[in-house]
């Protein structure tokens, strides 16, 4: 058992030690919150490249201290070119989900890490954009050791990632999937992080390093154009939230699936569950995530394309009619529809009280696989979630935010603590979310142990067409037993599996005392100072 690191200057925690460590020298250094996050983030889109990169989106909470959180998106839009006809002509009747075509939308993350800097001045902040990535430039440009889920993921997808453009240049070795322990080198994209960090985010869209991406993205096949790059924006919003007995939660608006987030822990709460880790606790939280999957599939989506508010499912009446619809005892009928995803969760809360949740994706493993040769991205693939029929939210239009998992978890409590908590794991991020925030903040349990216990995902997984409830095995076989006699279709998994996400948490006490998280199904660490 992980014992939970306690600090009294600062907390950073993501799912790579050296991203962690590259948060903690930023805070040393003076550095805030934010600072440390935007740092982590871009070792991390250096040192763990099959889960995240420069070349997706990204979602940032962040919230002052005794302030409500801002909610920066940087999430990119459909291309113009990519319409449905686009994909008909192409002989296709569902977007691809690898390769030129996956390709299909701006990557939004640098716009965002543009606005945090933003936020980050005008709460005092003061390092330069160069020296927040320098050592994901110095990681990619002199090496980093492959990590056992690189080598694995990487063989694992290897049949549909081999020839998609630039994928097997940048990421194989003689054709191989590279062994853990192995040093990989990006040269091209150090040189464009580096050039990031001298010229600013705008040169992403709009300077001599967007025109060199979308000739890279044209070569490639992507129909996303220098015109799609120039045309972004990353915006400001206002979070949802929501209150539980204890706490109020904080969460991302559309397009992300936030709202099931918290939807799913206040409707948890007013089932009244006292106890633990037994029956009432999985089930209920099992049967209240149904219910907000339900919500969440018909109505989230591009947020201009909504035509529902999503405030009218967090008010009191709405929560309590759902909470009635759980059967105590029964497990209501599923399957639902299933969205899932690779991704890093990270965050940071500083010695001022500024606490940061980010979270940052290419969508699946290695995105599109798609690998821009003269700078070295690799694109996502977040919009193959777009659907070429229809007239809902889902839908491809011109112009559109695709629907996404990624959703950053922040929550003030009513003694004066601030947390910080996410995941990576597409459809299992709400669940995991929820199991961590229960088994915290209303169970008791130390936050390290929150993290590390044994969890459970309904729902798909890549690859996979079940969509039963999983368990890791370190469950108890009499609560098993009991799941799967009110009805849950059980299927058990290894004792920690990454199928289950890669977790962590950040909380700053009244007294000032930060505890911080990691997961061990990850390669991060949580580290204060």
């Amino acid at each position: 058992m992980l014992n939970t690191p306690r600090s009294l200057r600062g907390m950073v925690t993501s799912p790579h030690h050296l991203a962690s460590e590259a948060g903690l020298r930023i805070l040393r250094e003076g550095g805030n919150a934010i600072e440390a996050t935007l740092a982590m983030a871009a070792t991390l889109a250096a040192v763990y490249p099959h889960m995240t990169g420069i070349g997706g989106d990204g979602f940032w909470l962040i919230a002052a201290q005794g302030g409500d959180p801002v909610a920066i998106e940087g999430c990119g839009s459909v291309a113009d070119a990519a319409t449905p006809e686009f994909y008909h002509a192409a002989g296709l009747t569902a977007i691809p989900t690898r390769g030129p075509l996956a390709a299909n939308t701006v990557a939004g993350t640098i716009s965002g890490w543009d606005a945090a800097v933003n936020e980050s001045r005008r709460l005092g902040g003061r390092l330069p954009l160069s020296r927040l990535v320098e050592d994901a430039v110095w990681y990619a440009e002199n090496g980093f050791a492959v990590t056992q889920s690189q080598a694995e993921l990487t063989a694992a997808k290897l049949a549909e990632l081999r020839d998609v453009p630039g994928f097997a240049a940048t990421y194989l070795r003689d054709g191989h999937p590279p062994l853990a322990g192995e040093v990989m080198k990006l040269p091209a994209l150090a040189r464009t992080l580096r050039r990031i960090g001298e010229f600013g985010a705008a040169d992403f869209y709009r300077g001599e390093l967007a025109a060199s991406i979308a000739a890279d993205l044209a070569r490639c096949g992507s129909p996303v154009s220098l015109g799609d790059l120039a045309a972004h924006r990353s915006r400001v919003r206002v979070p949802l939230s929501v209150r539980v007995a204890n706490a109020e939660l904080y969460n991302f608006p559309p397009p992300t699936q936030g709202l099931s987030s918290l939807m799913i822990l206040a409707l948890f709460d007013r089932l009244g569950v006292r106890e633990a880790e037994g029956f009432e606790h999985l089930h209920g939280l099992v049967e209240a995530t149904k219910q907000a999957f339900l919500v969440r599939d018909r109505i989230i989506g591009d947020p201009d394309a909504m035509t529902e508010n999503v405030l009218d499912y967090l008010s009191a009446c709405a929560l309590d009619r759902l909470a009635s619809k759980i059967d105590r005892h029964r497990a209501m009928p599923w399957p639902g529809v299933s969205e899932g995803g690779d991704t890093v969760w990270l965050g940071a809360i500083d010695g001022n009280g500024l606490a940061v949740s980010f979270i940052q994706s290419i969508y699946f493993e290695f995105g599109s696989g798609c690998v821009l040769p003269d700078t070295g991205i690799t694109w996502q693939n977040r919009g193959a979630s777009f659907s070429l029929t229809g007239a809902g939210p889902r839908s491809l239009s011109a112009r559109r935010k695709p629907f996404h998992t990624l959703n950053p978890a922040y929550a003030r409590f009513d003694d004066g603590r601030t947390m910080v908590y996410g995941t990576m794991g597409g459809e299992g991020q709400p669940q995991t979310q929820a199991a961590i925030f229960t088994r915290y903040a209303m169970f008791g349990q130390s936050l390290q142990s929150a993290v590390t216990a044994p969890r459970w995902l309904l729902g798909k997984t890549w690859g996979e067409a079940s969509v039963t409830l999983k368990l890791e095995s370190r469950f108890d076989g009499s609560l098993v037993k009991a799941l799967r006699s009110a009805g849950h279709d059980v299927e058990l998994l290894a004792e920690f599996t990454a199928t289950m996400g890669h977790a962590g948490a950040v909380v700053r006490t009244l007294s000032g005392i930060f505890e911080g998280a990691s997961d061990p199904r990850s390669d991060g660490a949580a580290i204060g100072y």
